[in-house]
């Protein structure tokens, strides 16, 4: 199972991970698309893949700041979890994908395994977002088992 946990502020990174959720499903993958995360929706011992943007001065989207909360708090255990991260952000801040690296860094921290380099997507490029994803796709379903 490949929970899909999506932060969008303003549907680029939702349409980014619907994207990528068809296409594991054409290639024989069990999806779960989450557009509001909610741990107890989520299963633990299972592969997720989040899409986020980074929104503000490197915020967490609204959606999921709520979900990336009651992680750091509770220190939830996600020893049985392998994770990758896709995030949407725009070049010219300082904060670039800060999203990402912090939702990274977070799943780390609480034991997640980190199955590939994240994809940074530079909403500043002229290809649109969901092909980079696609382009990036081949090297995360290596990882799977």
């Amino acid at each position: 199972m490949i929970e899909i946990l999506v932060g969008s502020q303003m549907g680029a990174a939702e349409y980014a991970a619907e994207q990528v959720a068809e296409t594991l499903e054409k290639a024989g993958y069990e999806v779960k698309l989450h557009l509001t995360p909610d741990l107890t929706l989520i299963t633990r011992n299972s592969i997720w893949l989040v899409v986020t943007s980074t929104y503000g001065a490197g915020d967490l989207p609204d959606n999921i700041q709520p979900f990336v909360d009651q992680l750091a708090q509770d220190q939830t255990d996600l020893t049985t979890v392998s994770y990758a991260v896709i995030t949407l952000g725009d070049s010219s801040y300082d904060t670039f994908c800060l999203a990402g690296k912090k939702i990274s860094d977070l799943f780390a921290s609480l034991g997640g395994r980190l199955l590939l380099p994240g994809l940074d997507i530079d909403v500043l490029t002229a290809e649109l977002p969901e092909d980079q994803a696609l382009v990036w796709l081949p090297e995360f379903i290596k990882t799977l088992p």
